[in-house]
């Protein structure tokens, strides 16, 4: 049955678009009539942020004899500390002539001599740079909470790969691991760890546990059913079966598991220097405290080139055929590599000389300067219009409207686009945050989020598109992605602040330079997955490449489309609460208040409470809509 119409009872035939015209008729009279009414004002005293607050007061006081930390955590953070200190004490022992000669070789055996000497060089720039010492801490604080990542979601993964009712029992948990600000628990982990290396550890494990669980549950399950059988016909107990059939099957996808987990390690650790946690992050956070680029900037690299080295070497391994035997080239010449460097220990120095450091702080912060004075025209111009005419209207629009009107809204939205399911998922957040007493704070933060990501995706949508038709483009915008993606959330801080000022569009344009690299790669492999013989059969019809693309690529890879906007959601959740150091106020700047004030304690874990619960609504939204057959489809149901 066609839906182009709508038959009324009497027989009248109405046009597809009268019922959602109809419905937003409805709100605006509704918003008209009730404009200013049931805003719920934010409260600083609320009462729910006082309890929050006189809890850890009490948690205070009662540490050193309650037995939840004299027999769990304190044993907990020890242990931490003591692998930490571990790996620190290894990598000090080596000293950059080890540490090169290992990487390198650990490197060539896993990619060959491209891959190798891409370590050989980027672990010799943490010593120009002039960052060994923070490289090297950054390195072991990493090693630790990829270790203890691993060692938990692994297995874990692979329980939910096997068990259904493991993966929707855990689901709920990884959204929220994922989805919570990294603000937001950065200030119960200091409360329940302390400060230091292992309350940072610990912070980068809820980060990167998530992409180590669902990457290895989606490998383990997506191993051919006919292999499984086959094993458990010949005799096989299960846990054969797991060792034999589904882990080789599975070793290419868990290892970009590994990789993942990494990536996630390596942006946390930057925030983690705020509880104190050692490495490259306190350069970052001194830069951003003195306004200067120059030394926020080169600890930005270091810590990119730390994740594209580890990046090239796990995918090497991923790539890699099971049985694939290493050349006898490639084992000699990692072997000299690793001998060469730890004969080198006891001959040269263990610390980087510094007569090899290379200093460039003064230029760069000269660089920012002159853009800021010769650009303040444009980009004043840029921040005013986007005010002007999106953030101010859409803010009023959301902050004047009753609760229950924009609940409605949401919900009904949430239905026409995704069904009963995830429309009272979102209903329900909605509620929550009424109650949680920071529905106005929460108005302006979506505000935020809803242009940040609208810019996104235009942005997202031009440039997939660009580089699904033209290869060469897309060769050459990819290692341009794989900087933006890796480089620290806090590097795009200053140069925003240095062009923009203290305002919510600073934050607006970190985070979409933070969250446009998934959207591209996302729409991207969408398009290029939509069939040749699609392709081909709508060319020889006679199809334009604007048509090609509007009529059939676009159409084909709205999943893709779909996804990429998911990402962009929860991305641009991410830098929410990092943009509210540089003026994005709300939300953002309830959970930093709250963070470095010990009297706003409650309110700031409300508003990250409140900040996850809006990143679920938008979440389930999204990938509902993924979920549902197009409209297309539904024509002819």
């Amino acid at each position: 049955m066609s839906t182009t119409a709508v038959t009324t009872p009497s027989g009248l035939r109405l046009p597809r678009w009268a019922a959602p015209v109809g419905a937003a008729a409805l709100f605006v009279a509704a918003y008209l009539v009730f404009q200013g009414t049931g805003t719920l004002p934010h409260d600083k005293e609320a009462p729910q942020f006082l309890a929050v607050t006189e809890f850890r007061e009490w948690i205070d006081d009662h540490r050193n004899d309650n037995p939840l930390f004299l027999y769990f955590l304190n044993y907990v953070r020890l242990f931490v500390a003591w692998l930490y200190d571990l790996f620190l004490a290894g990598l000090h022992a080596l000293g950059w002539p080890g540490i090169t000669g290992v990487m390198g070789a650990l490197a060539w055996l896993a990619g060959g001599w491209r891959v190798g000497l891409l370590a050989l060089g980027g672990v010799s720039a943490f010593g120009v740079l002039g960052l060994w010492e923070s490289s090297v801490e950054t390195l072991a604080l990493v090693a630790v909470a990829v270790l203890l990542s691993l060692a938990i979601g692994i297995p874990v993964g692979v329980w939910a790969g096997l068990s259904v009712r493991v993966r929707r029992a855990i689901t709920p948990a990884l959204d929220v691991m994922q989805i919570m600000p990294t603000f937001a628990y950065l200030a119960p982990l200091a409360l329940f760890f302390h400060i230091g290396a292992p309350a940072g550890a610990i912070a980068t494990m809820i980060y990167s546990i998530p992409p180590a669980i669902r990457i290895t549950a989606l490998a383990v399950s997506q191993v051919s059913p006919t292999a499984v059988e086959a094993s458990a016909s010949l005799g096989a107990t299960r846990w054969q079966t797991l060792v034999k059939v589904h882990l080789p099957l599975a070793r290419s996808t868990m290892a970009l598991a590994i990789n993942q987990t990494i990536m996630m390690a390596l942006s946390m650790v930057v925030i983690a220097s705020l509880i104190s946690a050692p490495g490259l992050g306190g350069e970052i956070i001194r830069g951003l405290s003195r306004a200067q680029v120059g030394i926020m900037l080169p600890a930005g690299v270091a810590v990119v080139i730390m994740a594209v080295v580890l990046d090239r070497m796990m995918m090497a391994v991923a790539h890699r055929e099971p049985h694939a035997k290493t050349g006898r080239t490639n084992l000699l010449a990692a072997l000299a590599l690793a001998v060469a460097g730890l004969a080198l220990i006891p001959v040269l120095p263990k610390l980087w000389p510094e007569n090899l450091t290379l200093n460039l702080v003064a230029e760069v912060n000269d660089a920012v300067g002159w853009a800021e004075t010769n650009w303040y025209a444009v980009t004043t111009f840029i921040k005013d219009a986007t005010s002007h005419a999106l953030l101010n209207p859409l803010e009023s629009l959301l902050t004047s409207a009753p609760w229950w009107l924009v609940a409605l809204a949401v919900l009904t939205v949430a239905w026409r686009v995704s069904g009963p399911r995830p429309a009272l998922v979102a209903l329900g957040c909605l509620l929550a945050i009424a109650l949680l007493g920071v529905w106005e704070h929460t108005m302006q933060t979506m505000t935020t989020v809803a242009v940040a990501v609208l810019v996104t995706l235009m942005i997202g949508l031009l440039l997939g598109v660009a580089a699904a038709r033209s290869p060469r483009y897309s060769a050459v915008q990819r290692p341009l992605l794989d900087a933006a993606q890796t480089m620290p959330a806090f590097v795009y801080l200053l140069p925003a602040l240095a062009l923009f000022g203290t305002t919510r569009f600073t934050a607006i344009f970190a985070s979409v330079i933070y969250a446009v690299p998934p959207v591209v790669r996302l729409v991207e492999d969408g398009i290029r997955a939509v069939p040749g013989t699609v392709v081909e059969a709508a060319v020889s019809a006679g199809s334009t490449p604007g048509q090609l693309l509007w009529k059939v690529q676009l159409p084909m890879a709205r999943r893709a489309i779909l996804l990429a906007a998911n990402q962009g959601i929860v991305m641009t959740l991410a830098m929410v609460v990092v943009g509210g150091l540089v003026g994005a106020g709300a939300l953002g700047y309830d959970v930093v208040t709250g963070f470095s004030q010990r009297t706003d304690f409650g309110m700031g874990f409300v508003a990250g409470i409140a900040t996850v619960l809006l990143g679920v609504m938008l979440d389930r939204i999204t990938q509902g809509a993924d979920r549902r057959p197009s409209p297309r489809k539904r024509k002819f149901t």
